[in-house]
């Protein structure tokens, strides 16, 4: 019986070690903002789920953000408090382990707290993860956004008739552009596409390199200006 008990606490250890370890590495790879969205972020109230950049008008719907995988939320506040400044409040999503496909269902704890419309979008893989929370989540839903994103077919929202905003950039190296192509289908008609020239994908945040990437021709300061110009000018257009 010592044998065996002496061999299953060393499995035990072993799991441990191995798990630990598992997110040391997962923590290590997270993405962090930029001097410049930090600094900004600083502007926003911090709740334990969310980056909560608020708004002076109390009717517009309010936006609500999936980051991209293991994207630090606050990379997002440049466009997110330009938006905010336009009259809608966001809120930047803060998931496990900065994965969005971890708990896709965070977006309730803003909407419990909150009778508003709303707007639900994402970066990348968060987009994926918004799409599914707006199939299954339209009661006070009044559109869907991509960044450098597009649905599976557990957030096909074809068979809606949400406005949807979908904004991609020229020089994206990691967007996987067959598949985005492909996921068209599994969108209204009417969804209106954008695209930023000489922007890149990790330039939907401000967090420096992203693997895979290519290298923008245009600042990141322009890139983060022309998203919040798109999604407010689509905001704006919303019923």
């Amino acid at each position: 019986m010592k044998k065996r008990t002496k061999i299953l606490f060393t499995a035990i250890i072993a799991v441990i070690v191995l798990l630990a370890g598992s997110w040391l590495y997962l923590r290590a790879q997270i993405y962090q903002p930029s001097k410049p969205a930090d600094k900004i972020s600083q502007q926003a109230t911090t709740t334990k789920p969310e980056l909560y950049f608020k708004s002076g008008l109390t009717t517009n719907p309010l936006v609500i953000f999936y980051p991209g995988a293991l994207v630090e939320p606050a990379s997002y506040s440049i466009w997110a408090k330009q938006v905010a400044d336009a009259g809608y409040p966001v809120y930047i999503v803060r998931f496990p382990m900065d994965l969005a496909v971890l708990a896709p269902n965070k977006a309730n704890h803003v909407l419990e707290n909150s009778k508003r419309n709303y707007v639900i979008g994402g970066h990348s893989l968060g987009g994926v993860m918004a799409s599914r929370y707006a199939k299954t989540h339209q009661q006070r839903l009044k559109g869907v956004f991509f960044l450098a994103s597009y649905p599976d077919k557990k957030g096909s929202l074809k068979s809606t008739k949400l406005p949807v905003l979908s904004i991609t950039a020229s020089r994206d190296g990691v967007l996987n552009h067959s598949a985005y192509k492909k996921a068209k289908r599994l969108l209204p008609k009417e969804t209106d596409y954008k695209q930023i020239k000489g922007g890149n994908h990790a330039g939907f945040g401000s967090y420096g390199a992203q693997k895979g990437d290519n290298p923008a021709t245009i600042s990141n300061q322009s890139q983060q200006r022309q998203i919040a110009q798109q999604l407010i000018q689509w905001l704006q257009g919303l019923d």
